[in-house]
């Protein structure tokens, strides 16, 4: 397999959001970059809590936001695998059985925090003897287990932050199965990167401790550990969190809301970097700017509001040739001559329907009275057809000297009667599209 793996590991319990989405474009974008394998893996191994309906709208998201993974693969599929790596792990005495309730644990926690002490589980379960274990599973009791750390100093070289290192005695021994066989993360993520020869663990600053346990289990399971990068996390300008389970600012709403697939991976891979943040002009330009030492150590705070503004540059920059077939789908025809002259005035795709409308559905006339006999005027200084690319200059040239004005006063009036609106594209290019006749009625203040 040439070029690194990486993998986006969402798990399938609620929509994914632009931060979640800053995570998957960072990988992506650095396999395409790399020319390397983009894995999407579904931790579903929550049962009570994963849907497949969201399973299906995390790979729709990615699919529309253009980073389509190149593998798909389930948690939930490799169940065996997981079970023989805890036998290996027992039988090597790295992983060990433990009874506690969730009551004891938490008294355990409340009294070390009394102490003044960090609360990091005591290994109690060590030092339990088989009459215990006896007594325990006789209560109904089952038992759920922990990896044993080696107590040691980790250190790597994250490719955001450079040199990391933590001392693994300060840790609790991770959970890595619960008492009702259900899997939580670590241990199930270290065995499926091994198995899938992931190369690079891209993902958030909050895993980071996550990581000095796991180069343990890597190390543990012999298998070659990854590098990793740790980026920030996208926050709101307060310095909130972003929900996935609540659906704040979901790839699906943002979608819904009109915004522009390139305009929130702009936002979710640029913000909080040190580079500008401004629409790409493809996916691949974007790829191009990956860099994780650019990757800011500070919060990525994040602005809703700036999506507007990325939306509206990505349309206005957009080529006829990447918008017609959505145009098409929302009924604007006018084909490529219709689309530069509009483009620069749309804050979302959908209001091109409004302007296609503007050029070639039936619009009542909004002349002022005031202006009634100068639009009559300019009606019949309009040319004939055919009309050059130039006939709104040469109107113009007519209509100035005939009706004695310039500025707002010959311009404003013009606009009324030909859109009805107050302002919007250049004249020069929606006169040609309006056409003589509409144009004409138009002007006449007929309805057309």
């Amino acid at each position: 397999m040439s070029g690194p793996v990486v993998r986006f590991a969402p798990s399938p319990t609620g929509l994914i959001h632009i931060g979640n989405a800053r995570t998957a474009l960072l990988n992506a974008l650095y396999a395409r970059k790399q020319l390397g394998t983009f894995v999407l893996r579904l931790d579903d191994t929550d049962r009570a809590r994963s849907e497949e309906r969201f399973a299906k709208a995390i790979g729709e998201d990615l699919g529309w936001l253009g980073i389509p993974p190149d593998k798909v693969e389930t948690q939930s599929s490799r169940m065996g695998r997981y079970e023989a790596a805890l036998t290996e792990l027992r039988d090597a005495g790295r992983v060990y059985a433990c009874y506690e309730t969730e009551d004891e644990l938490e008294r355990k926690r409340r009294r070390q925090l009394g102490r003044g002490l960090p609360p990091v589980y005591d290994r109690a379960a060590l030092t339990m003897s088989a009459e215990d274990r006896t007594k325990y599973e006789s209560e109904g009791r089952r038992p759920y287990f922990r990896f044993k750390l080696d107590h040691r100093l980790v250190k790597w070289n994250d490719l955001v932050r450079g040199e990391i290192s933590i001392d693994t005695a300060s840790l609790s021994d991770p959970v890595v199965c619960r008492a009702d066989g259900t899997w939580l993360y670590s241990l199930a993520s270290v065995i499926d990167d091994i198995d899938m020869q992931v190369t690079h663990v891209i993902r958030g600053e909050d895993h980071i401790t996550n990581t000095a346990a796991q180069l343990d289990m890597f190390a543990a399971l012999g298998g070659s550990a990854p590098a990793f990068a740790h980026h920030n996390l996208l926050t709101l300008p307060g310095g909130e969190g972003l929900s996935k389970r609540f659906g704040s600012l979901s790839i699906q709403s943002l979608r819904e809301a009109g915004h522009e697939a390139l305009a929130i991976a702009s936002a979710a891979v640029l913000t909080g970097t040190s580079l500008a943040l401004e629409p790409a002009e493809n996916l691949d330009t974007l790829a191009e700017k990956i860099d994780f030492k650019k990757i800011s150590h500070g919060p990525a705070r994040f602005d809703p509001a700036d999506l507007d503004a990325l939306t509206a540059k990505t349309l206005h920059a957009a080529s006829y040739a990447s918008v017609s077939a959505r145009l098409e789908a929302l009924g604007a025809g006018g084909g490529e001559k219709f689309w530069l002259a509009v483009r620069g005035n749309l804050a979302r795709l959908s209001d091109a329907k409004d302007w296609w409308e503007v050029v070639s559905a039936q619009l009542a006339s909004k002349i002022a009275d005031a202006d009634a006999e100068f639009c009559k005027l300019a009606e019949t200084l309009l040319p004939a057809e055919p009309w050059s690319e130039n006939i709104w200059d040469e109107w113009l040239a007519a209509i100035k000297p005939a009706a004695n004005r310039k500025g707002r006063e010959l311009f404003h009036p013009l606009r009324i009667a030909l859109t009805a609106r107050e302002n919007g594209p250049e004249l020069r290019a929606l006169l040609p599209l309006i056409g003589r006749a509409r144009a004409s009625a138009r002007l006449r203040g007929e309805t057309a």
